[in-house]
């Protein structure tokens, strides 16, 4: 008894370790707060209406990114069927709202359950599955469900949903004149789903999520819980994939089987946090930052004869990423800031 008092007292190395670590959280809180800020005011001075739509864009994949990191880049469970709750999300919000009346916001709160019940219902089968085998089973869900969707009438099949054109509302999430409110709402989400990430990465959630990515057998065998971590992974990154596939949906007025529901998406949401930095926190905001601009600004520029090319540039900087930084871009950061601190050390 005596022993552990003094490891816990207010002096000792264990304490001091602990409040280290609780200054470091606090201060990735308040920089987070700073930047969404910041972000919530560029628009403000970046009045062309395209690179506003390039803004949103690249705060919403922000977003998805870090919501297929929850699952891919905390619990090791490399899914490439996300694209299947972006989906679900996006018909959910288009057809309670078109053929019902119900406001979006409470389509995109019924796409997420809904997307999150999916989620543990094909997790049960499909974590009995480990490595290749994993995200071979997720494709091939996701191209079924795209493959239901376009025969599904009730849905609109194959010519997809048209929105109604309202009055500008934040009550219906339709802003024809002004892209401004879409971006607040983007970057709404991405701190949402920011924050959500921050605290499961400081609870014991998110210590078993990063045992199990590690080593799943000896992580089992310390009794961590293998099978629920992933369901519990699974089950909030797809809520959150499917708000985003609602805000789709609400941003652009019109959805069908392949704009919402294709393989590239899948790509989307996984490729930011693999080139920012997979299983952190900034990572795929730094990713996103990176490849939207860059693959919409290049295909604006080319129109129609850079058809593909934004395939082939996630290819390649996927390549250069995994032969010089496999860790992701935020590892250049956290190399320099050693290598200062390094140096600062007598």
């Amino acid at each position: 008894m005596t022993t552990l008092t003094t490891a816990l007292a207010p002096g000792s190395a264990p304490a001091r370790a602990e409040a280290s670590y609780a200054a470091k959280r606090r201060r990735k809180l308040i920089v987070a707060a700073l930047v969404f800020a910041g972000l919530a005011a560029l628009p403000y001075g970046v009045r062309d209406v395209y690179l506003q739509n390039v803004l949103i864009l690249t705060l919403m994949y922000a977003a998805l990114s870090q919501s297929w990191n929850i699952l891919g880049g905390y619990c090791g469970q490399v899914s490439l069927g996300h694209a299947l709750y972006f989906g679900f999300g996006a018909y959910a919000t288009s057809v309670l709202f078109v053929n019902y009346g119900v406001l979006p916001w409470f389509g995109m709160l019924a796409g997420g359950a809904l997307s999150a019940a999916v989620a543990l219902v094909l997790g049960y089968p499909c974590f009995r599955l480990a490595g290749h085998y994993f995200s071979i089973a997720t494709i091939v869900i996701a191209e079924i469900g795209l493959l239901l969707v376009h025969n599904w009438d009730f849905v609109g099949g194959a010519m997809g949903i048209q929105w109604p054109f309202n009055p500008d509302s934040w009550w219906t999430l339709q802003f024809a004149r002004d892209k401004i409110p879409y971006v607040h709402f983007a970057v709404g989400f991405l701190a949402v789903v920011w924050f959500v990430t921050w605290l499961i990465e400081g609870s014991r959630w998110g210590y078993w999520w990063r045992a199990v990515k590690d080593d799943a057998q000896a992580a089992e065998s310390l009794g961590v819980e293998v099978f629920r971590s992933k369901m519990a992974a699974a089950a909030v990154s797809a809520f959150f994939t499917a708000i985003g596939g609602g805000f789709y949906a609400a941003y652009v007025s019109y959805i069908d089987p392949e704009s919402v529901m294709s393989f590239r998406f899948s790509l989307l949401f996984a490729l930011p946090a693999v080139l920012g930095g997979i299983g952190t926190l900034w990572g795929p905001l730094v990713g996103a930052a990176i490849l939207i601009p860059l693959t919409e600004i290049s295909r604006s520029y080319l129109g129609g004869s850079g058809n593909g090319l934004d395939l082939m540039l996630y290819g390649v900087l996927v390549m250069v990423v995994a032969l010089a930084r496999p860790e992701g871009v935020l590892s250049l950061f956290r190399r320099t800031r050693k290598a200062r601190n390094e140096e600062a050390t007598p």
